[in-house]
């Protein structure tokens, strides 16, 4: 365990001005904009009936049940994954479906050797599933379920996407309105520390047209490592996604993600909650509530 941690500090990650930060990496997705097509229209129709809140149980039972009718591969990523048209009958949206699923001893990346490697489509549900718990609604809606013969995370593809953020800096484009894009990347950040995620690049952080930030692909997240990965990243936080992490207990997480994690993996993510929250605890001593917490609009 020393050596896996001096290997994983080595593993850095840019932080960059203005609340927004690029997290070293291209092993993940980055998720492609749709193409203006009838599909694409009637996707959208779709979603709004089917938002977000209670109404993400319908999303789960549409991913589960409908048929898969039209797939092709992402040009996108490394994990081979594809994009799909589902069609329950009475609907059609598009989904993002992952069936990596990698286990090595030791596995070389860009940033160093990291051991008791890990690349699997079910941290995709587990990231979804802990995102319920702390009701934050920014991963979108993701099930498990077999596709062409292989179990695999089938994912709801966001609606109304305007680009990601690597689209973004690159256009150098800036958020309309910083009080309420910053503490979405705050709250990105939190959750990436949360879940060790190793490959937040920009490319997996999508934008919508009302400027809403979707956290997607996170295959090689969920490390077993209790320190915090880059705790520098740690800024502000919303006030209520601060007291749902002090609500986790083993048991909350063993009932949600058990399916998806293993009771070493569970164990790192409460012992990395318990330092988060240990900071910004800190930081509200020192600095008072109103410098530290902030409150996330609704989604």
């Amino acid at each position: 365990m020393l050596r896996t941690r001096r290997l994983l500090k080595m593993q850095g990650l840019c932080v960059i001005a203005a609340g927004l930060f690029s997290l070293l990496g291209n092993a993940g997705l980055a998720q492609d904009l749709p193409p203006n097509t009838a599909a694409e229209r009637e996707s959208a129709k779709l979603s709004a009936t089917i938002a977000s809140g209670p109404d993400r149980a319908a999303m789960e039972e549409f991913l589960v049940k409908a048929r898969v009718v039209q797939k092709r591969e992402l040009s996108t990523g490394i994990t081979n994954s594809h994009r799909a048209i589902l069609d329950d009958g009475q609907r059609k949206h598009d989904a993002h479906i992952q069936t990596v699923n990698i286990s090595k001893t030791s596995f070389q990346t860009i940033r160093g050797t990291e051991l008791n490697f890990r690349d699997s489509y079910k941290f995709n549900m587990a990231a979804y599933e802990l995102d319920k718990l702390l009701e934050l609604n920014m991963v979108p809606v993701s099930v498990e379920r077999k596709v062409g013969g292989n179990m695999a995370a089938v994912t709801w593809w966001v609606d109304d996407a305007l680009m990601t953020e690597l689209d973004r800096k690159k256009k150098k484009m800036e958020p309309p309105h910083p009080n309420t894009w910053n503490p979405q990347m705050y709250v990105c950040r939190v959750f990436d520390q949360l879940i060790y995620n190793t490959d937040r690049n920009l490319g997996n952080l999508v934008i919508t047209k009302d400027w809403k930030i979707w956290m997607i692909d996170h295959t090689r997240a969920f490390r077993m490592m209790k320190d915090l990965q880059t705790p520098q990243n740690l800024v502000q936080c919303d006030r209520k996604l601060l007291a749902k992490m002090r609500e986790l207990t083993n048991d909350a997480l063993t009932k949600g993600l058990e399916r998806y994690l293993n009771s070493v993996e569970i164990e790192g993510l409460l012992a990395r909650r318990d330092k988060i929250v240990n900071f910004f605890d800190g930081q509200i001593a020192k600095k008072g509530e109103a410098a530290v917490l902030f409150d996330l609009d609704c989604r």
